[in-house]
């Protein structure tokens, strides 16, 4: 049988999977396919265009930048960070939930996190131990791969479905399929999409929002991608329109805001979980049995976030706060730094196209 000719030679690509010890490629996560390809390209020689990160190379906020490097001259390196996070950054996310998604909420449910996978990791964790017959998370994908990775590393049980034929109306009878057997702790997803850019409207989100409640169930919605619905403008503060949120149809949520593609500033690890005013305050038998007492908000962040960190960088912090506030006050129309993306989307879709690619997910409503 003869081997079809590859761009890269075959025997290489083999190599280097076998190096890593993996069985089913298919299955491998997005690091290993970065070492992978890495360890292929510099095997070959041929360079590799590498899409398997979210990494378009734009400069970091300037904002921030400033911010963090002040905060670094006035010491702050040297002090452990509180592990409730920076008064002012708390303030300044709370104020950033309202102004661009028109939604209340008290600055200390408003929590640092090292960046937004810390934020899930610790949200699955709180979650998963809230109940202990909701012992499943709930993934609405397509979604972000890791932390499907993070639950395996936590022995954690989950489930998933497509919402590809399921958008709309059919969406209801498909999240209610799932959540009536009871063993639901969370529901996750990303809006927009990550990693196909679709996504969920209105209707959708009261749909989520509304079995949520019913079933009492936690949304978990990442926010990676904020307001990067480049069809309308969501960058201007406190008018509509506002990003689609599930906070608005239920108080059983966490919504993950991130600092690395909004602000660019991926390298610095920075991120808020932003707790409901409800959740925070909610107490959990599961919870009050494992640790003694506390409520849903005080565990994530004195018990769950404390064993894995002790608090999120200093500096970033300051730099959070400075990117927040200057967005909050309409000073730093930051979706006009990061345009480029849907800019790069375009271009890239109309040549994978050409190219003979099929378009998997193909319609958005």
């Amino acid at each position: 049988m003869t081997m079809k000719s590859t761009p890269i030679n075959r025997e290489i690509i083999d190599e280097a999977i076998r190096k890593f010890e993996i069985a089913d490629f298919s299955k491998a996560t997005i690091r290993e396919v970065k070492a992978i390809a890495a360890e292929a390209e510099a095997a070959s020689g041929i360079e590799f265009i590498k899409m398997e990160m979210g990494v378009p190379g734009l400069p970091a906020s300037a904002i921030g930048v400033k911010a963090e490097i002040e905060a670094l001259q006035r010491g702050v390196a040297s002090i452990y960070p509180d592990i409730n996070g920076l008064p002012e950054l708390k303030a300044e996310a709370a104020r950033f939930v309202k102004a661009f998604i028109d939604v209340d909420i008290q600055p200390e449910g408003c929590v640092p996190v090292t960046g937004s996978m810390q934020g899930t990791f610790a949200s699955f964790l709180t979650c998963s131990q809230c109940n202990k017959e909701k012992d499943t998370i709930l993934f609405i994908d397509p979604g972000f791969p890791v932390q499907k990775q993070q639950l395996v590393v936590m022995g954690q049980k989950y489930e998933t479905f497509d919402v590809y034929d399921f958008r709309g109306d059919k969406l209801k009878e498909k999240l209610d399929s799932y959540l009536r057997k009871g063993n639901i702790s969370a529901i996750v997803y990303s809006n927009p999409n990550n990693p196909s850019w679709i996504c969920l409207k209105e209707k959708e989100l009261r749909i989520i929002g509304q079995l949520a409640t019913h079933y009492d169930v936690i949304v978990l919605e990442d926010l990676a991608y904020f307001a990067m619905d480049f069809r309308q403008n969501f960058g201007i503060p406190f008018q509509p329109p506002y990003q689609p949120s599930v906070a608005k149809y239920t108080d059983n949520y966490v919504l993950l805001i991130s600092g690395s593609k909004a602000f660019s500033y991926a390298g610095q690890r920075i991120g808020v979980s932003c707790i409901s005013n409800k959740l925070y305050h909610r107490i959990y038998p599961g919870l009050t049995k494992r640790y003694g007492g506390g409520t849903f908000g005080t565990v994530f962040i004195h018990r769950v976030l404390y064993a894995l960190s002790s608090g999120t960088s200093h500096s970033a912090q300051f730099a959070m706060a400075a990117m927040f506030k200057a967005a909050n006050d309409g000073e730093y129309h930051f979706l006009d730094e990061i345009k480029v993306y849907g800019e790069r989307a375009r271009k890239l879709k109309e040549i994978f196209l050409h190219q003979g690619f099929p378009l998997v997910y193909d319609t958005d409503l």
